[in-house]
């Protein structure tokens, strides 16, 4: 066992100051985010499943995906037009063994998500597990700064999506499912200039304990993970570049979380080991509390 402080595992901030054009590529981070290739070990636990992931090209969808197929799922990765990043998604769950389907589209799009449902399906033969990970955000010093069309995209994105998809994929779901849906510890702890973020991370949580109590007693859990500052290419696409250089510093832990942190918690919540959680929120914040 080593004896390594945990915390200490990840890359310490300061980071090299750097910013991107939204979408973002992971590829053009520095350093580069850990998400999971050369660690995460399955033991079987979604053997012969099948799961959507959406924003699976790259971020906490990547390393879901990764650790998914390593637990012995296929995996249909949702992405809007990263197609770079897609790809080296499905080299990382090929060379895991299991098959992985990419769909670039827009999930604010309801017809794209019956799409999404409809091509699992058709590839796979069941759909077991739906990841609504998904994400857009932007900083911003003052509200009277958000333009009206951000606001808009921010909440399609992040929780219109979530309707569209979930009502497409519930009439195929079967007893033992699971939806999960990322979350953010800014649910519950909004940065005033993440406000229109933190307002759909709050509406992810509310979403989340409803569904979950209309779909457990047909067998379908539903939970959510909230994260607290990861490594993505959110943090370069929506942050000053010195806010991203420090970007995790003040959290406990000192620094942010990497993708590969976030797996397990996920593979916990698609694993019949949670057949009791549902309506749950499962913080992974690196010591922020949550409510």
């Amino acid at each position: 066992m080593s004896d390594q402080n945990p915390l200490e595992q990840g890359p310490q901030p300061p980071f090299a100051e750097q910013t991107q054009e939204p979408v973002g590529r992971e590829s053009e981070m520095d350093p580069q985010p850990d998400y999971g290739e050369q660690s995460y070990v399955g033991t079987g636990k979604l053997d012969g499943k099948a799961a959507i992931i959406t924003g699976g090209d790259s971020g906490i969808g990547r390393a879901v995906a990764i650790a998914f197929a390593r637990e012995g799922a296929d995996v249909l990765v949702s992405y809007l037009d990263e197609d770079s990043d897609a790809a080296e998604t499905a080299r990382a769950v090929s060379e895991s063994g299991r098959r992985c389907v990419t769909v670039a589209g827009d999930i604010g799009d309801e017809s794209h998500c019956r799409q999404l449902v409809q091509r699992c399906l058709d590839e796979f033969g069941r759909l077991d597990v739906v990841v609504n990970n998904a994400a857009y955000q932007q900083t911003h010093d003052s509200i009277t700064e958000i333009p009206g069309d951000e606001v808009e995209r921010v909440f399609r994105t992040n929780i219109i999506a979530m309707f569209h998809l979930c009502k497409a994929a519930v009439p195929h779901l079967k007893p033992g499912s699971a939806i999960i849906n990322t979350s953010s510890v800014q649910a519950f702890e909004p940065s005033p200039t993440l406000l229109h973020y933190a307002a759909t991370k709050a509406a992810i949580v509310n979403f989340t304990k409803g569904l979950g109590q209309e779909l457990m007693p047909k067998g379908i859990r539903v939970n959510s993970v909230a994260p607290g500052p990861v490594w993505t290419p959110l943090i370069p696409i929506s942050m000053p570049a010195d806010t991203v250089s420090e970007f995790g510093q003040d959290s406990p832990a000192q620094r942010p979380a990497q993708p590969a942190e976030l797996a397990p918690a996920y593979v916990f919540l698609a694993s019949d080991e949670s057949r009791y959680v549902a309506s749950a929120v499962l913080p992974v914040t690196g010591g922020s509390p949550v409510p």
